[in-house]
């Protein structure tokens, strides 16, 4: 059984015959990792308010932070493909 790769460009490699990779996914979960210090903000958050019976204290700000940094991580790899 022979494979056939077909190269989209230097980061991503998929097989021929099989179906193309959602990009931004993939871009997002390799993004992550430059988002650190966000993620850690938001966790920090989450362990600080995960005995709030009340239901009135939310990490928003923090969840909106983490997204951020990785849409900025994001777009110039993505919209660099897009034909």
């Amino acid at each position: 059984m022979s494979c056939t790769f077909v190269y989209i460009d230097a980061l991503f490699l998929v097989q021929a015959d099989e179906e193309p990779v959602d990009q931004k996914k993939l871009l997002e979960s390799i993004c992550q990792s430059n988002c650190a210090k966000p993620k850690n903000g938001y966790e920090e958050c989450v362990k600080r308010i995960s005995g709030d019976d009340t239901g009135t204290m939310h990490c928003t700000g923090q969840y909106f932070d983490y997204l951020a940094c990785v849409d900025k991580c994001v777009a110039p790899k993505l919209f660099g493909k897009l034909e």
